[in-house]
């Protein structure tokens, strides 16, 4: 199959959140005319209120082994770090079978693997596009693990060794009793373990879609917001329009970015993904002192990140279908689980509503083993999709738009692509 060829009209890309936007820029960097159709405005998604992280150290499939019958013991416990609420829907229970079926050790691994081999240039990825002058946001102060539990962080951070693999640098033990809460000042003295993954990076996501939609404005790449796809026009195997509310945009190819309305979309096109919501929370607060570090809480599987001038916390991953209804619970659970490593920044859940700010629900788009789609459209030459990110849309952004373009100019899959396929989903 061959690419798309220059001066056919322009590459849509549907969806404008970091993955979308990502791909909009190497397209354009590549010299295709490209447009971007969001239903929203830029970044105003599942991209907008994330922890920031650009880690490798974290990329890692959901699915795990043990990880369902963690969510099966949170049923009817809306403060756990991972919630399940049973839906009375087929296609839920199918997903959540498929789920299990992929956390397997052996599963987990070959997924690892895939995510880690398409990081490889994700760090110099994100030094060209400041080069370039994108306002990326990026800083890298390392992550520090806390823990409460000494030999909890030992388990871990001899699994994270184990799935490093010399891919990336990781410490060889763990900083343990009074000294574990030194190596960030903002945590507290029940801290009594921790290490610190060197180079581990953060931006401010929404400033990063911001600097991306700036970038591509530059570029002359037009953008519509406010803009819903409706809908494609195809025929003989392309694509030839995208349907939107206004009108119908004439296009030499699309690639679908939409985050959860991805699965709607690729449903029109014959091919739906069985996509799920993991929905996360978080919200800002100033804190003093504030993490000089990203922080990830072991135990509570609660995250901290500095962004722009305050401090960010985060977590919990809730199935409980493709909906974003904002559980005042789910924010509560994830501030007292902070409380255990960031000692006690309020005093009753009562006072979070005058000490918080921007609260946030995002349905992150997850697949049942974990790993994106990355792929031509089965049986549409010049249709593609990149979608089902789940946590890690911002660290994969910059390598899955540079690795699509390849795909998009030259019609030839890339070996790094091959483990994101549609068909692996079909098995």
């Amino acid at each position: 199959m061959t690419g798309v060829p220059g001066g056919a009209g322009p590459v849509v890309v549907v969806g404008g959140g970091v993955v979308g936007l990502c791909t909009a820029y190497y397209l354009a960097e590549a010299g295709l005319e490209v447009e971007v159709v969001e239903r929203r405005a830029l970044g105003s998604g599942a991209s907008r209120g994330n922890a920031g992280w650009v880690c490798l150290s974290h990329s890692t499939p959901v699915p795990a082994p043990g990880v369902l019958r963690y969510a099966l013991r949170s049923l009817g416990r809306p403060d756990s770090p991972l919630y399940l609420r049973p839906l009375p829907d087929p296609a839920f229970v199918r997903w959540l079978w498929r789920f299990w079926r992929s956390s397997t050790p052996a599963v987990f691994r070959r997924g690892y693997a895939a995510i880690a081999e398409l990081n490889r240039d994700t760090f110099d990825l994100f030094d060209g596009l400041r080069e370039a002058g994108v306002a990326t946001t990026l800083t890298r102060p390392g992550m520090v693990h806390a823990f409460l539990s000494p030999a909890e962080a030992r388990h871990h951070l001899g699994v994270q060794r184990q799935m490093a693999d010399g891919r990336y640098p990781m410490p060889t033990d763990v900083v343990t009793g009074d000294e574990a809460h030194l190596l960030d000042g903002a945590l507290s003295s029940r801290v009594r373990a921790a290490y610190l993954v060197e180079g581990e990076g953060v931006v401010d996501p929404e400033a990063f879609a911001h600097g991306l939609g700036e970038a591509l404005a530059a570029a002359g790449v037009k953008v519509h917001e406010n803009a819903e796809v409706t809908g494609f026009r195809a025929a003989g195997g392309r694509v030839a329009a995208v349907r939107t509310g206004p009108g119908e945009i004439p296009c030499s190819a699309v690639v679908i970015a939409a985050g959860m309305r991805s699965a709607g979309l690729l449903g029109a096109l014959g091919h739906p993904l069985p996509l799920q919501a993991g929905k996360g929370y978080s919200f800002s607060v100033n804190l003093d002192p504030a993490p000089r570090h990203t922080l990830y809480f072991g135990e509570r599987r609660a995250v901290a990140s500095p962004i722009g001038g305050t401090t960010r916390i985060g977590g919990t991953m809730e199935l409980s279908g493709n909906n974003n209804r904002l559980d005042w619970r789910r924010i509560v659970a994830v501030a007292l689980a902070s409380r255990h490593y960031l000692g006690r920044w309020f005093d009753d859940p009562d006072d979070l509503v005058g000490l918080i700010r921007d609260p946030w629900v995002g349905g992150r788009p997850f697949l049942p083993d974990g790993l994106p789609v990355i792929d031509r459209v089965p049986g549409h030459d010049n249709a593609f999709a990149a979608t089902g990110h789940g946590m890690l849309g911002i660290t994969l952004g910059p390598v899955t738009g540079h690795q699509l373009t390849r795909y998009v100019r030259t019609g030839r899959r890339p070996e790094a692509l091959a483990p994101f396929r549609f068909d692996r989903l079909a098995r």
